[in-house]
C-alpha cells in the first residue's frame, strides 16, 4: 500500500475573536470583530496529518468549496505527486482564476508542503532552500484607527514597549502618520498600507504629503490594484518605495511587477495564492530591484508558512504580525513573539500543529 496516498481533506473554518482598544473597525463595510481563515486538514493512509490556511470571507461557502469540489479531486491521489496541484488548477480554472476556490487550493498547498516535510523529517524551510537565519523580525502591523491621534499614539507606543522596533499602519493620511511617528520617534520604520485608497491622479499628491515623516513604505496606494502601468508610474514619480501583492488575483500578475520592476516590494499571501507560487515569486525577485515580503495578516499556518520562506529567502525582510488582542493566539507557547522576534521552529513540517482548540473547530462559528 502506498501510505502517501490522502485519505481525507477536511476544512476547518476559524473565526478569531479580536479587539483592538476601540471600537470594531469596518471590513466590507460591517463591523469586524473576528479575523477569520480556515484550517485545511490533510491526512495520509499513513496516518499522518498536515495542516493548512486558505483565506476565507465566507466559512460556510469555503467549506462548501472544499467538500464538493477539492476533497473529491485530491482523496486517493499520493500527496508526494508534484503534479497534483497543478493538475487541481487546471481542472478548476473554469471556476474563477481568482477567489475562494484559488483560496482553497492555496490552503491545500500548504498543507502538502507541511506534508512532505513531515515525510522527510525536516523543517519546512529545508524544502525551500535552506535556512538563512535562525530567527526573523516581526512588526506589528496596526488595524485601522482613522487617524485617531491618542489611539495611534497609545497602540503604536505600547507596541515598542512589547520588543516591536518596526511598525505599520492600516490609514490613509499625512495627519495618521504624523501621529505615529511622533509616538515612536525618527528611527523606527513606519509602513503606510492605505487599502488600495486613492485613483491614479490622487496618489501623488497624497504619497507627497506623507514624505516628510518618512514612510518605509506605501503600501496598496491605487485602486484598481491591478492596474499595474499606473503601479510603475508611480513608483518612477512618488520617490518611495511602493508595496503590493495582497490583492493580486494570480502568481503572474506578481511575476510581471518583479520581471519589469515596477515596485519596490512584492507581498504574496500563501493563503490566497500558495507557498507554491509565493516561492516562485521570491526566487523571481533575484538580481532584481524587488523585494520578496510576504503578507502574513492571520494567524494560521499560512503565518508558519510565512515564517519559513522568509527564513529560507535571500533578501532578509519582516514578518507582519496583526497588532491586536485575540481570545485565542495560534502557536502562543510553540512559536512564540518574543520581543519582537520569532525563532524559526525545528522540528518537522511547519514547525508546529494547531492547538487542539482550533483543530477541533471550537473557534468555527
Amino acid at each position: 500500500m502506498n501510505h502517501d496516498i490522502i485519505r481525507s481533506v477536511d476544512c476547518i473554518p476559524m473565526r478569531l475573536p479580536f479587539h483592538h482598544w476601540t471600537d470594531p473597525p469596518l471590513f466590507a463595510g460591517r463591523p469586524r470583530t473576528t479575523l477569520d481563515s480556515a484550517l485545511v486538514r490533510v491526512e495520509t493512509q499513513d496516518g499522518l496529518v498536515a495542516w493548512g490556511e486558505s483565506y476565507c470571507v465566507e466559512p460556510r461557502a469555503l467549506k462548501a468549496i472544499f467538500d464538493t469540489l477539492v476533497a473529491p479531486l485530491a482523496v486517493g491521489k499520493p500527496a508526494s505527486d508534484p503534479a497534483l496541484l497543478p493538475a487541481m488548477q487546471r481542472t478548476l480554472h473554469n471556476l474563477g482564476r481568482s477567489g475562494p476556490v484559488v483560496h482553497a487550493l492555496a490552503g491545500l498547498d500548504i498543507a502538502l508542503w507541511d506534508l512532505r516535510a513531515k515525510h522527510a523529517g525536516v523543517p519546512l524551510y529545508e524544502l525551500l532552500g535552506g535556512k538563512r537565519r535562525d530567527r526573523v523580525r516581526a512588526y506589528a502591523s496596526l488595524l485601522q484607527y482613522y487617524e485617531d491621534a491618542r489611539l495611534l499614539d497609545t497602540v503604536t507606543t505600547q507596541a515598542l514597549q512589547q520588543g516591536y522596533t518596526e511598525i505599520k499602519l492600516h490609514e490613509r493620511s499625512s495627519a495618521a502618520l504624523s501621529a505615529a511617528r511622533r509616538a515612536v520617534g525618527a528611527r523606527v520604520p513606519i509602513m503606510v498600507d492605505t487599502n488600495c485608497a486613492w485613483l491614479p491622479d490622487e496618489a501623488p499628491e497624497a504619497i507627497a504629503a506623507m514624505r516628510e515623516h518618512d514612510p518605509f513604505w506605501i503600501e496598496e496606494p491605487l485602486w484598481p490594484p491591478e492596474d499595474s502601468g499606473a503601479l510603475a508610474r508611480l513608483q518612477q514619480s512618488c520617490g518611495l518605495p511602493l508595496a503590493v501583492g495582497e490583492n493580486a488575483g494570480s502568481a503572474h500578475a506578481l511575476m510581471e511587477l518583479v520581471d519589469r520592476e515596477s515596485v519596490r516590494y512584492v507581498q504574496p499571501s500563501v493563503i490566497k495564492l500558495g507557498l507554491t507560487a509565493a516561492l516562485g515569486i521570491a526566487r523571481r525577485c533575484k538580481d532584481t530591484s524587488v523585494t520578496c515580503a510576504p503578507q502574513v495578516a492571520f494567524f494560521g499556518p499560512g503565518y508558519l508558512a510565512s515564517l519559513h520562506l522568509i527564513a529560507a529567502q535571500r533578501q532578509e525582510v519582516s514578518l507582519e504580525r496583526l497588532y491586536v488582542h485575540l481570545a485565542h493566539t495560534p502557536y502562543r507557547h510553540t512559536v512564540p513573539i518574543e520581543q519582537g522576534w520569532v525563532r524559526v521552529p525545528e522540528t518537522p513540517g511547519l514547525g508546529a500543529d494547531p492547538e487542539v482548540e482550533l483543530a477541533e473547530g471550537r473557534y468555527a462559528n
